[in-house]
């Protein structure tokens, strides 16, 4: 019978410790960028989203996220830009398979259900830290988690130089993630 609690125990006290592992369901979610190119508002979406996302809206300090998505995914809704942007000069898809975000912390934010990410961006071999709110929906066996971040394409060696294309550019995101 002791032998029974203290695995009793220890399972709640991972459970509580650990926070809840969830995957990210690619058919599910969407990554989404906007840039101006010539004044002009275009954007696209990332497929190919894989990883693991670890939460719990109370026990932030051991949430995590460690997610990728597939560069070679690029779809602008036109093909012929699509394969411009997976040549070298952009996101050199061949070598650089991968865009990939690894948290550093997940902290609450003032508004309730918000909270704020630290963590890493890769892109091309080229990491940078960012930071961004985010929310998160509890849904059957998961979270809808959704926010926005901006980025200067050009920290990351996409696009060169460019006086027609913005160096900024939004991505958001609208992941849901499952047990």
């Amino acid at each position: 019978m002791r032998g029974l609690k203290i695995t009793v125990i220890s399972l709640l006290i991972s459970g509580i410790i650990c926070g809840q592992k969830y995957t990210p369901i690619d058919a599910e979610s969407k990554v989404h960028f906007v840039i101006k190119n010539f004044g002009i508002r275009t954007g696209g979406d990332f497929t190919g989203l894989k990883g693991s996302i670890v939460f719990d809206p109370n026990a932030l300090n051991t949430s995590s996220l460690n997610v990728t998505v597939n560069s070679n995914t690029v779809d602008t809704d036109n093909g012929t830009r699509d394969k411009h942007l997976r040549k070298e000069e952009y996101f050199n898809v061949e070598k650089y398979p991968l865009i990939k975000f690894v948290s550093t912390k997940v902290t609450k934010s003032t508004v309730a259900g918000r909270f704020y990410v630290f963590g890493n961006l890769t892109i091309k071999d080229v990491t940078k830290p960012i930071e961004f709110g985010f929310s998160a929906k509890a849904v059957s066996s998961g979270y809808e988690f959704n926010g926005e971040f901006e980025i200067n394409r050009r920290d990351f060696g996409v696009g060169g130089s460019s006086i027609s294309m913005s160096d900024n550019l939004k991505v958001t995101l609208a992941i849901t993630a499952k047990k």
